[in-house]
């Protein structure tokens, strides 16, 4: 008996003719830019290829901007930063402050808040690993940014999200896991008080 070929789906679309993302997208403008800082393109053909890759529909079309540059190398594995609350509570923000990839929180007894309000972040996803335990974490985001909560395991505290599903493009993602505990966790853009004191003073660190 000759065996048949898998039929292929009618909806199967070749990998090159994906539609590209704001993420694709982004990632070889950042591509792009290295290459014209190291020398490898002048900036006549950087231009040409940021405004191709900004109009890109497809990965394929991506692809090409970037078929004669080597491949970025993987970013270097760094520790994530942690945060205790202890006996009297921690916060980073609403100054500057160095974002990693990944954020441990523990609100222990005094609570943790973390304020993303000031910060300049070119990471296009963040990931925030809180636990609420006895005086919960709140989580302070800009109002481009947007959240994720699906990871989180709301515990007895619960969990609150007051964020809008809107997200620029280029701006970072907060990928919220962990557990509410006791007291909860909440994830929300600024309030009245912390938006006066943006708008009052924007250039503050």
């Amino acid at each position: 008996m000759t065996a048949q070929p898998p039929e292929t789906s009618p909806h199967t679309v070749p990998p090159g003719e994906i539609r590209a993302s704001h993420d694709d997208r982004e990632a070889v403008v950042e591509q792009l830019r290295d290459a014209a800082a190291e020398g490898r393109i002048d900036l006549d053909e950087l231009d040409a290829r940021l405004e191709a890759a900004l109009k890109s529909k497809t990965r394929g079309e991506l692809a090409v901007l970037t078929a004669d540059l080597p491949s970025p190398e993987p970013p270097e594995s760094e520790p994530p930063l942690v945060v205790k609350g202890g006996m009297s509570g921690a916060s980073r923000g609403p100054g500057r402050w160095e974002v990693p990839g990944h954020v441990i929180a523990h609100g222990g007894l005094g609570g943790v808040k973390l304020d993303f309000t000031r910060v300049e972040c070119r990471r296009t996803e963040i990931v925030v690993e809180a636990y609420g335990e006895m005086a919960g974490v709140t989580i302070v985001i800009p109002d481009a940014w947007a959240a994720d909560t699906g990871g989180v395991d709301p515990g007895l505290g619960g969990l609150t999200d007051k964020t809008t599903p809107g997200r620029l493009p280029g701006t970072p993602l907060i990928r919220l896991t962990g557990a509410g505990g006791m007291a909860g966790l909440v994830v929300r853009h600024p309030n009245r008080r912390e938006r006066r004191k943006l708008l009052s003073d924007p250039g503050r660190p």
